[in-house]
């Protein structure tokens, strides 16, 4: 057996002692009772009885340890032309303080705090301040619409809320206030409290006795202690978008969550205490808690938080400038971020422009990596890129090239294989595990592994409906796809976008990786359209390459011309438009349902996450010159 097939066979046949053992890694006030309890099956929880305090482990005990003038943050806005470095004492300094304003405000353990900030440090300070007192934080993307806002206020009934007064798109300002307030207006619960951190590029107006600055708050502040928990208890709700309209909240507990995270960072990642690592998300969603905040400091790494784009803040060689100017060791990004970057800049020049010798890694994920894309970025940066896959329930990776365990094989297309701790199965409509190679629901074997989601908050029935229904001993993932013989995964696309064309399942995903790699084909998509005949047929979105001299016209012959050839004539894939961007969520995410919604001439809700919604506009009119949609 290889060093990566030892240590996963461990986790799964010693899954209490495995986990024990990386628990050692994490301070705890308490020690646990239980490991794993699994009384309440499938209910499983990690760490029974422990007590510990995740703010204490990010922050208190790296300064106790003689390293607290390390960077914690580099924080770097090329919006606002500001760098910042954030040493761990003084963000530990400032994180007890704002402890402190939210205690003087009456929030204590167990109560909830929504936070709606855009990508500034006091983003990150709120959610440990909050950590800090044992508080339950919701961060909800900064500008989302107020009725989304309206809509998570009432379900998590926040006691305060922490906001800014704008935020910056590029070189738009974006009030905040004005929204916060209007959401409020609309929801039936009332926080005491907003606080409201002032920026010079948009001064908020101020309710009296409702509303609180948070710099004259904090100056007078006093320091705040940590407060133990239970390591089963909330550190924080994470809303995600339900297919019933209703968001739903993910619910991540402080134990199992402190110790998958910080084990991920070696043994996925393959980071050290004191490297730059930088995840260039946002704190609106999974990524930007498990690696900005969370994943990096709990391991006394150095975290870069960046308010900009890949492309746009100023050019295309934006990443390449901050990896350049921080050192950075490990960059973690979605692949839609490349996709922009290669449409930009098709042959890299920008790269050329910066020393990236400290560049190590780039990992991938959030939107399924294609083959092109992977091979580009590492055909352009000369470093290993690894497409690894995982989802805002788990909060961590389900599949993974675990760089720290063992580097194997990169497989263009594949996450690589279950991660230690992950069971991944392929299983069929009647509940029968796949024979390699063939598509079917991807779910995971419970228990599953700490750091995931043991409920969703206050909708226990609609959790196990959502997820542990359909395959009773497993948890749904949602994704389709197969293994490989040699237990490589490979997830193609969201089951619901498994399309059956007269009696044949096919994966769009497969579809899209052809489209991907013509030459000219910057990003694509592929939906499954209604048709009377084959029940559905596949159509294709292309967004081309700056710069391409082919015709539109000829550009779509020639892919409809590939796909006949590589996936065969039962794929029906006759169709094809270019656009000049593929409409998605501010993560990257396609919005593929919104998509076949308009091309089926359906009624459709516009996505609270979607970044512009102008690009729906666009879709309906490519779609109405193919022949499709609900005529103008």
């Amino acid at each position: 057996m290889s060093r990566f097939d030892e240590v996963h066979a461990r986790s799964l046949s010693d899954p209490e002692g495995f986990w024990s053992e990386a628990a050692e890694k994490i301070d705890w006030s308490k020690p646990c009772e239980q490991v794993l309890d699994s009384s309440n099956s499938p209910y499983y929880r990690w760490f029974k009885g422990a007590e510990l305090n995740t703010c204490y482990n990010l922050l208190d005990r790296h300064v106790e340890a003689g390293r607290g003038e390390q960077a914690a943050f580099i924080y770097d806005s090329p919006v606002t032309n500001t760098v910042e470095h954030i040493s761990y004492s003084a963000l530990l300094d400032r994180v007890a303080r704002f402890a402190g304003v939210l205690d003087g405000l009456g929030i204590r353990k167990g109560d909830r705090v929504i936070i709606y900030m855009p990508m500034i440090p006091e983003a990150a300070i709120a959610m440990m301040a909050c950590a800090r007192i044992g508080a339950v934080h919701s961060v909800v993307f900064g500008g989302f619409a107020a009725n989304e806002l309206a809509t998570r206020i009432d379900d998590c009934q926040p006691k305060a809320i922490v906001s800014a007064s704008c935020g910056i798109e590029v070189s738009k300002v974006i009030a905040y206030k004005p929204l916060l307030d209007h959401a409020i207006e609309l929801s039936s619960h009332k926080p005491d409290h907003c606080v409201i951190w002032q920026r010079p590029q948009a001064q908020a107006s101020m309710l009296p006795q409702r509303d609180v600055d948070w710099k004259e708050a904090e100056a007078v502040a006093t320091a705040k202690d940590c407060v133990p928990v239970a390591a089963t208890d909330p550190l924080y709700i994470l809303y995600t978008s339900g297919t019933t309209g209703q968001p739903k909240g993910i619910v991540r507990d402080n134990g199992g969550h402190a110790v998958a995270l910080y084990w991920s960072m070696k043994h996925i990642y393959n980071v050290e205490p004191g490297e730059v690592f930088w995840a260039a998300s946002d704190v609106g969603w999974v990524v930007g808690h498990s690696y900005i905040v969370y994943g990096p400091l709990l391991y006394g790494a150095t975290s870069v938080l960046y308010e900009g784009k890949p492309v746009g803040t100023p050019d295309p060689g934006a990443f390449w400038r901050v990896i350049s100017q921080h050192r950075v060791s490990v960059l973690f990004t979605a692949p839609t971020a490349f996709r922009a970057i290669r449409q930009q800049d098709p042959e890299a020049s920008y790269i050329k422009k910066y020393d990236l010798s400290c560049f190590r890694t780039l990992f991938l994920a959030g939107e399924r990596c294609d083959p092109d894309t992977l091979n580009w970025a590492q055909d352009k940066l000369k470093v290993p890129v690894i497409d690894h896959w995982w989802q805002t329930e788990t909060g961590w990776s389900i599949a993974a090239n675990c760089l720290g365990i063992e580097p194997l094989p990169v497989v263009a297309g594949s996450p690589a294989r279950a991660v230690p701790g992950w069971d991944v199965r392929i299983l069929g409509h009647d509940q029968k595990e796949m024979a390699a190679g063939e598509i079917g629901a991807i779910v995971c074997q419970l228990p599953l592994p700490p750091g995931t989601f043991p409920t969703l908050w206050n909708a226990p029935e609609r959790h196990h409906k959502a997820y542990l229904s359909s395959y009773p001993g497993y948890y749904e993932t949602g994704d389709a796809g197969y293994k490989g013989e040699d237990g490589y995964i490979y997830v193609m696309s969201r089951t619901d976008d498994i399309i059956n064309v007269a009696g044949h399942r096919l994966s769009t995903g497969a579809m899209e990786e052809v489209l991907a790699a013509h030459e000219d084909v910057a990003e694509c998509a592929v939906i499954g359209v209604a048709d009377k005949l084959k029940g559905q047929l596949p159509l294709g979105f292309m967004v081309l390459s700056a710069g391409t001299e082919k015709a539109p016209a000829e550009i779509v012959s020639e892919v409809i011309r590939k796909v006949r050839e590589e996936i065969g004539p039962v794929a029906a894939f006759k169709l094809a438009a270019v656009v000049s961007r593929l409409p998605k969520t501010r993560s990257g995410k396609i919005l593929r349902a919104t998509m076949r919604k308009i091309a089926d001439g359906e009624d459709y809700k516009i996505p609270a996450t979607i970044d512009d919604p102008a690009i729906l506009d666009e879709i309906t009119t490519a779609l109405q010159e193919i022949g499709y949609g609900k005529p103008s």
